[in-house]
């Protein structure tokens, strides 16, 4: 029997299968995400969306299945994936003695953006973060620091955005931002996932949702 060809554009997840200490986590998922698509997991807690977005992005290995996108299996190794993939998970690390301005002015570097100065300071304005640009991670706020995880998104391209309850921790201008702002990346034909049970952010991103039943 021939392979079933796979989508050659967007995010593509076939059998994707996790457990832990033989508790299985996902079992057999299998997820599409088109460019210029947002695809909210939802369910209950402990359904494995956390687990399915890290297996996602490389933080976590499946032990089966299959995770590609534009038609190209994904490896966290890889600068092409590294390229194509910007994510905010929980455990975001942030460099501690770096500022605020400093981390997009370094990763904006590191993705080649022809402007830097200009796409950092636009960050700065867009994600309120102009009046602590000069201060560190630890001294910032947790929804300060949630909006600088969520910077770094902003400063550099994407082909895939991967986010894990971006809308914790901030507050209700912030969840009206971040609504539009995933509406918009999608707008650029950017395929876009995340994880969240906020309905009115989801309404706002115009996000199909897909619910993961406990495996």
């Amino acid at each position: 029997m021939s392979e079933v060809a796979l989508p050659t554009t967007g995010l593509t997840v076939r059998g994707l299968a996790k457990a832990y200490g033989g508790r299985r986590v996902l079992d057999g998922v299998e997820l599409d995400v088109a460019p210029g698509e947002v695809v909210a997991l939802v369910g209950p807690n402990g359904a494995g969306k956390t687990t399915l977005l890290r297996c996602v992005v490389g933080s976590e290995h499946p032990d089966r299945g299959r995770v590609v996108l534009d038609g190209h299996d994904l490896d966290e190794r890889g600068p092409q994936t590294r390229r194509a993939v910007a994510s905010v998970l929980d455990d975001l690390d942030l460099f501690p003695d770096l500022t605020v301005a400093e981390h997009l002015d370094l990763l904006g570097r590191a993705h080649s953006i022809h402007d830097v100065e200009a796409t950092s300071d636009a960050a700065l304005h867009e994600l309120g973060l102009v009046a602590v640009a000069d201060q560190l991670p630890g001294t910032l706020s947790s929804g300060q620091r949630r909006r600088l995880a969520l910077a770094t998104t902003v400063v550099r391209p994407a082909r895939l955005l991967v986010l894990d309850e971006p809308e914790q921790r901030l507050d209700a201008a912030g969840r009206v931002w971040l609504g539009q702002h995933l509406r918009g990346r999608a707008a650029d034909g950017v395929a876009v996932l995340l994880a969240s049970h906020d309905e009115e952010l989801l309404d706002r991103a115009g996000a199909r949702s897909v619910e993961l039943a406990e495996a």
